[in-house]
C-alpha cells in the first residue's frame, strides 16, 4: 500500500471527509474550474495579441503558419471548457482529457515556431513560452487536488522530452547535440544538460505545489470539518454562547465563570404535567415545539440568551452572556412583548379547535455568575446565583397570587430606571412572602384575567 501522503496525492485517502462535506469541497472545486477557464481565456488572448503586435522575422517562403491555427483552437477549447463550467460540475475524466490538451497545444505551439520562422527543429528548444507551462500547472493548484497537479506536470514533462527526441532524431546525420555551452547559448545546437534541467524543474516544481497543495487540502478538510460541526453545534446554543466558544483561544473547561449583575428570566406552561398525561407523544412534543417557536425568537430580539430548556419551562437571561447597561428593561420589555405574543397565539390554536395553553412568568434582577459547569466529558454553559433561583421561586409564587407574570421589585425598580416604561397592567404587592425565601418580598405582578 502507498504511504499516507502518496494516498493523499492520488485521491485515496482512507479518512475521506462525509458526503455533506464533499459536496461543499466540490461546490468550491466547481467554482475553481470556472476561475481556472478564466484565466486560461486571458492567457491565450494574452499570448495571441502579443503574437499578432510583435514583430515578425519569418520570410514570404514560409508559407505555412501554424501558430494563429493553434491558437484559434485553444481558444475555442477553452471557451468550450468554459462555457461547460457554468453548465455543469466537470467531470475527472474531464478534467484530465483538459488539462492533457492544455499542454499538447501549449507544446504543439512551441513545436510549430520552428516552421513558423523556417528554422531547424532545435530552434523552438530555446522558445521561453516554455514557461508558460508553469502557469498551466500552478493552474490546477486552485481545485486543492495533487493529482491533477501530477497530471499536468508529468504531461508537460514527458511532452518535452518527446520535443527533444523529435529534435535529435530528426535529422539521423546531424543530431544538433553540443557540449559546448557558448555554443549553444549562440546557436541552434542543442545542449542535453539544459534540457535535463527543464524537465527536473517541470518534475521538482509539480512535486513540491502537489505536496503544497495536498497538504493545504488536508488543512481545508479539516478546517470544513470543524466549521460543520460549529454549525451543527450552535443549534444547541444559543448563537451568544456559541460565539463564546467558537472565540476562544484555549479551549474551555469546567471553572471558568465571569460575575456580573444580569436580569434572569423563567417561564413555564401551567398545567402541563396532567396535560402531557392526555397527549400522544408527538403532541406533546409538537406543543412544545410550537410553544418554543413563539417565545424563543421574542426573548432573543431584546438580546435574551435561552439559558436551557426545562422541559415545558425556559431560563433566559439577559446581560449574562455579554454585559449590557439595559438588561432589566430588556427583560421586562421581552415579557411584555411575549405574553401578547402568547394571546395571540392562543387565539390561533381556538380557531384550530385546540386548547389554550396558560403561560407564567417571573422575571429578577442581581448578581449572577455565568460560567461552565460539568467534567471532562460533558460541559455546560449556565448562569448561577440568587437571582437564578428567585426567578424559579416567583414562578410558582404566580400561582399563589392568581398572576401571569411575575417580577421583583427590585427588578421593575432597575428596569424603569433603564428605560422601561411600566404600563397600568402591572400591580405592586409589597411584602409578600414567597418560599423559600426568609425574607418578604416586593412583587409586581400582571393578574390573571383567564381564570388559569
Amino acid at each position: 500500500m502507498p504511504p499516507p501522503l502518496i494516498r493523499r496525492l492520488l485521491g485515496l485517502c482512507d479518512d475521506a471527509p462525509s458526503d455533506r462535506l464533499l459536496e461543499s469541497i466540490r461546490g468550491e472545486q466547481n467554482d475553481s474550474e470556472k476561475l481556472v477557464g478564466w484565466i486560461q481565456l486571458g492567457v491565450v488572448l494574452v499570448f495571441g495579441t502579443l503574437y499578432f503586435i510583435s514583430p515578425k522575422t519569418f520570410t514570404a517562403e514560409a508559407e505555412f503558419r501554424p501558430v494563429p491555427w493553434v491558437l484559434s483552437a485553444y481558444f475555442i477549447f477553452t471557451v468550450i471548457r468554459l462555457w461547460l463550467s457554468y453548465r455543469r460540475a466537470l467531470p475527472g475524466w474531464f478534467v484530465t482529457l483538459s488539462i492533457v490538451a492544455d499542454i499538447a497545444l501549449l507544446l504543439g505551439t512551441i513545436w510549430s515556431f520552428h516552421l513558423q520562422y523556417m528554422q531547424p527543429p532545435s530552434f523552438y528548444l530555446k522558445a521561453p513560452t516554455v514557461l508558460y507551462i508553469f502557469i498551466f500547472i500552478a493552474l490546477r493548484a486552485l481545485r486543492f487536488e495533487g493529482r491533477y497537479i501530477l497530471i499536468a506536470g508529468s504531461v508537460a514533462a514527458l511532452g518535452w522530452i518527446f520535443m527533444v527526441l523529435y529534435v535529435i532524431t530528426v535529422d539521423a546525420e546531424d543530431t544538433m547535440i553540443t557540449r559546448n555551452y557558448v555554443e549553444y547559448l549562440t546557436s541552434n545546437s542543442v545542449l542535453i544538460g539544459a534540457e535535463f534541467d527543464k524537465v527536473v524543474s517541470i518534475l521538482m516544481v509539480t512535486v513540491i505545489l502537489a505536496v503544497a497543495v495536498t497538504r493545504a487540502r488536508t488543512l481545508l478538510i479539516s478546517s470544513v470539518r470543524e466549521a460543520a460541526a460549529a454549525k451543527s453545534l450552535s443549534r444547541f446554543f444559543a448563537p451568544e454562547v456559541a460565539q463564546r466558544i467558537a472565540g476562544v483561544e484555549a479551549d474551555a473547561g469546567a471553572g471558568h465563570a465571569s460575575s456580573r449583575d444580569a436580569a434572569i428570566m423563567m417561564l413555564d406552561i401551567r398545567g402541563f404535567t396532567p396535560l402531557s398525561a392526555t397527549l400522544p407523544p408527538e403532541e406533546i412534543i409538537a406543543l412544545l415545539t410550537d410553544y418554543q417557536a413563539q417565545v424563543v425568537p421574542i426573548i432573543r430580539s431584546h438580546n435574551g440568551v435561552v439559558d436551557k430548556f426545562l422541559g415545558d419551562g425556559i431560563l433566559a437571561s439577559f446581560g449574562a452572556v455579554d454585559e449590557c447597561d439595559d438588561y432589566a428593561a430588556n427583560a421586562l420589555k421581552a415579557l411584555d412583548a411575549l405574553f401578547e405574543k402568547v394571546d395571540t397565539w392562543n387565539s390561533e390554536r381556538r380557531r384550530a379547535g385546540l386548547n389554550s395553553v396558560v403561560v407564567n412568568g417571573a422575571a429578577t434582577c442581581g448578581p449572577i455568575v455565568f460560567g461552565i459547569i460539568g467534567d471532562a466529558e460533558r460541559l455546560e454553559y449556565t448562569v448561577l446565583g440568587d437571582a437564578v433561583n428567585l426567578a424559579a421561586k416567583l414562578e410558582k409564587q404566580s400561582k399563589i397570587e392568581d398572576a401571569r407574570v411575575v417580577a421583583s421589585g427590585a427588578c421593575m425598580d432597575l428596569a424603569v430606571a433603564q428605560g422601561y416604561e411600566r404600563k397600568s397592567q402591572w400591580e405592586r404587592r409589597d411584602k409578600r412572602s414567597v418560599a423559600g425565601v426568609d425574607h418578604p418580598v416586593d412583587l409586581y405582578v400582571k393578574p390573571n384575567t383567564t381564570g388559569a
